[in-house]
């Protein structure tokens, strides 16, 4: 099937320069969609433009307010604004509210050209970067987890090697880091593989029923008991019990576990006779159980056999770098099962995802990119469908003026006031003070500031992040970027 050309919305009340322009963007590889005026120009926003070349100045909507709805409506959407007389401040709105040029008439073709063209490349080569996240993260996959990062890769190879061998695992780490997931990964590699994996969350049983839950009853034992039943121990039988949340079991309990941990019989409730089970027993939890044990809230023997094997899965923002492949592996999961052609998420979507809190670790994340794809109406993402996605608190954001007055102001030896911490010999501040110039010498264009530093623009986000800086999304591009004298090349 074909690629749809991206559409690029034309807003100019002059016909000739309609014609003209059209011209390019047709040869440019867009489809064109001419429109007189802006109240024409809004009705047409459902054609989900790729790019939108807006006049300033027109009879019934001006530019500034066809820009707004088009940031409102089509956030993934590129806008440049034309005019003749617009004034400063009217160039500054419209590049806070996300044009990343101004164009003034008459318009210089060659500009329009390279304008054209490098929007159509850029949005290109997002969807060439989505197909290969999705296709790393396919092949990433491990028994339902996903993660490039060492600390994940680690957890896959541990798993690899004691999955054959283990009877009990502790696996712990905070709700949503996939606990059950790594408890599966052991059944699935282990020798017990074909037969049944049971799971009990021990915070949802009722405590007075507990014992019947996990080790049966036989009729008339307690009031309700009208027939025998067997235990969540007995269907487990030969294979793998999954104790969830085992630090909220009960005290009386523990103790009942711990004898058939030992001994591998069990005592169904009301029953005299013991019945031997043969059972893996892999327990989580989300609790510190050294701490529990200290207070008395658990029992030391217990710990102690479970905790033969001890996985700790760390928590999402100790592994921000998987943020972009497990985002990828829903994104295609959600598709399917919505049956919409999502190709991904856009670069500044990906970057508030990037820079999130995760308090719930990857299942929030699942739930955030799950009612995105919902609302999602065009194949990408935008942040506009990023619902309940709250910014890391201990990271607080910089804006880029308020960075640049305090580099102005402080003395040329000192370090930043947001440098990193650790930097003995000051190389921080003067990197950090050096990428800022960069980005004021290039009016806040990424991709001119990226190519002047000598680096990716991945690495120049991660810089971004590290030194706590924040520029607009959309800067004014396409200008002249004078030469920056013995620029530094890392």
């Amino acid at each position: 099937m074909t690629p749809q050309n991206p559409v690029l919305l034309l807003v100019d009340d002059d016909p000739l320069v309609r014609q003209v322009v059209g011209r390019f963007g047709a040869e440019a590889g867009y489809d064109v969609v001419s429109c007189a005026g802006g109240t024409q120009a809004l009705d047409q926003l459902q054609r989900r433009p790729a790019f939108a070349l807006v006049d300033l100045r027109m009879p019934d909507v001006d530019g500034l307010q066809v820009l707004r709805a088009v940031r409102e409506r089509v956030p993934s959407c590129e806008m440049v604004l034309m005019s003749g007389e617009a004034t400063i401040e009217e160039a500054v709105e419209a590049v806070q509210l996300g044009a990343i040029d101004y164009l003034r008439k008459p318009l210089d073709f060659d500009r329009l050209r390279r304008l054209l063209v490098n929007v159509r490349e850029e949005a290109a080569r997002r969807r060439s970067l989505l197909a290969i996240e999705s296709d790393v993260a396919r092949r990433l996959e491990f028994c339902g987890m996903l993660g490039r990062s060492s600390s994940m890769q680690q957890i896959f190879s541990l798993i690899r090697r004691l999955a054959p061998h283990v009877r009990h695992v502790l696996i712990a780490g905070e709700t949503g880091t996939g606990k059950e997931l790594a408890a599966r990964a052991f059944h699935r590699l282990g020798p017990r593989s074909q037969q049944r994996f049971v799971t009990v969350n021990c915070s949802a049983v009722v405590e007075t029923l507990s014992e019947s839950e996990l080790f049966g009853h036989v009729r008339g034992a307690f009031t309700g008991a009208t027939e025998n039943r067997i235990g969540l121990f007995e269907m487990a039988d030969k294979g793998t019990l999954f104790l969830d949340e085992i630090g909220e079991l009960p005290l009386a309990l523990q103790a009942k576990l711990l004898r058939v941990l030992e001994t591998g019989e069990i005592q169904r409730v009301g029953a005299v006779d013991r019945r031997r089970v043969d059972v893996n027993v892999f327990a989580a939890t989300n609790r510190n159980l050294r701490t529990e044990v200290a207070a008395g809230r658990f029992r030391t023997d217990l710990f102690y056999r479970l905790n033969v094997i001890e996985v700790t899965l760390p928590p999402l923002r100790e592994h921000r770098e998987d943020i972009p492949y497990l985002t990828a592996a829903f994104v295609r999961e959600f598709a399917t099962r919505l049956n919409k052609p999502l190709a991904g998420i856009s670069a500044e979507a990906e970057r508030t995802l990037c820079a999130a809190h995760w308090e719930g670790n990857v299942r929030e994340l699942r739930n955030v990119v799950e009612r995105a794809c919902i609302l999602a109406d065009t194949d990408l993402i935008s942040e506009r469908e990023l619902v309940g996605v709250a910014t890391a608190p201990e990271r607080p954001v910089v804006s880029m003026p308020a960075a640049l007055a305090r580099i102005d102001a402080a003395p040329a030896t000192a370090p930043a006031p947001d440098a990193p911490e650790h930097d003995e010999f000051g190389l921080k501040a003067v990197e950090r003070e050096h990428i800022v110039r960069v980005l004021e010498r290039s009016r806040g264009n990424k991709k001119a500031a990226a190519e002047l530093l000598g680096i990716s623009r991945r690495k120049l986000y991660r810089y971004l992040e590290e030194y706590r800086l924040h520029i607009p999304q959309k800067s004014i591009a396409g200008a002249e970027v004078p030469p920056l004298e013995n620029a530094t090349r890392h």
